[in-house]
């Protein structure tokens, strides 16, 4: 018989978030010099401690504010990645970090593009105020504030636009129509930009 565990205290936090990088010295001078992060911490390995895969590698940290962590791997055995299917993948799959104002985020954008770095923004959500760029390995990242305080308050309403969105989705598929077309549909009606009468 299967023992039922009880669901322990949530997460405090991020502790740290790790990806891959090609030259960690690159990584290293990007994420202290134009991001102004301590590099605090670094391991080396023959092999990776969790799965025991014979991987060497070198495990690089950066410091946030308040003290949260972004990592990296540098291992040289690794293959190319595989290029994806669209570069949207590319675009949604990216790291945000919080500043405390919109003038932040302004001077942000600022400095990195007198750095030689293309910015994107900034960007109005409605809900945060926002610049993206990316890293020397292609890691889209994001320099935000928060504009409302209550933006990740609505679990009723996210609950609710999931039904909506798995409804919309089970009768394309029951009735024969085209899954993507008719989510693309509901994702106009819903568009967040436009109902707030954003840019």
């Amino acid at each position: 018989m299967r023992c039922m565990a009880t669901l322990p205290t949530t997460p405090l936090r991020l502790h740290h978030v790790a990806y891959v990088t090609g030259d960690t010295s690159a990584t290293v001078d990007f994420y202290s010099r134009i991001l102004g992060m301590s590099f605090c911490a670094a391991v080396l390995d023959e092999k990776i401690p969790s799965t025991k895969e014979p991987v060497p590698y070198f495990h690089s940290f950066f410091r946030l504010g308040d003290g949260e962590a972004l990592a990296f791997f540098e291992a040289p055995d690794l293959p190319a990645p595989v290029v994806e299917p669209t570069p949207a993948y590319h675009t949604f799959r990216h790291l945000a970090l919080d500043v405390q104002t919109t003038a932040e985020v302004d001077s942000w954008a600022a400095w990195i593009r007198s750095n030689g770095i293309d910015v994107i923004g900034p960007v109005d959500h409605g809900i945060i105020y926002s610049i993206y760029f990316f890293d020397p390995d292609g890691v889209r990242l994001e320099l935000t504030c928060t504009v409302d305080p209550t933006w990740n308050q609505n679990e009723v309403g996210a609950r609710d636009s999931l039904a909506e969105w798995e409804t919309v989705k089970t009768h394309a598929r029951e009735t024969g129509a085209d899954v993507a077309g008719a989510l693309d549909s509901l994702a106009a009606a819903r568009s967040h930009r436009k109902n707030n009468h954003l840019n």
